[in-house]
């Protein structure tokens, strides 16, 4: 089985046999696969009329449990924006139905961002499409693979994301 990858660490051996191209093999197939699956996410979004942005936010208040809530603070540093990008991503979700912001009873300058029942349908429903769409790209790869891939790539990633 040959992919697009193998076509360019050939090309680059043949160009530049001077250079270890074995990064290459991993690195860039990671690379395709992110924008492959960037391109899937995108639409399984528009379906349920989100933007990759809004599923973000409304996935981590959804994944925080009842009652569905976080501070500001909190979305801002899951998702990896400034507080000003927080502040308008929250408003627009606010203005579409799909959180709500309240009091926070323990800081009484604080605010609490809440999923609104719109808000979790539509997180719902977006991730029940996008998991399926994600089962059957791994539908071939048997479960011990599956693992021994996931750990391979968490020892990758875990030093980045500290």
């Amino acid at each position: 089985m040959r992919d697009e990858v193998d076509g360019l660490v050939e090309a680059w051996r043949a160009e530049r046999p001077d250079l270890d191209i074995e990064p290459l093999q991993v690195l860039s197939r990671v690379s395709r696969l992110a924008r492959h699956l960037d391109r899937a996410r995108r639409a399984v979004f528009t379906e349920h009329q989100l933007e990759p942005w809004e599923f973000d936010v409304l996935a981590e208040l959804r994944r925080s449990g009842p009652p569905y809530e976080l501070s500001p603070g909190r979305l801002l540093r899951a998702t990896l924006v400034t507080s000003g990008t927080m502040t308008n991503r929250i408003d627009r979700l606010a203005a579409a139905g799909m959180v709500r912001r309240g009091p926070d009873p323990a800081d009484k300058r604080g605010v609490l961002v809440r999923l609104t029942p719109e808000g979790r349908e539509r997180v719902d429903g977006a991730l029940a499409d996008l998991l399926s769409y994600e089962e059957s790209l791994l539908a071939g790869v048997s479960r011990t693979d599956r693992d021994a891939l996931a750990a391979l790539l968490r020892s990758v990633l875990s030093p980045l994301d500290v």
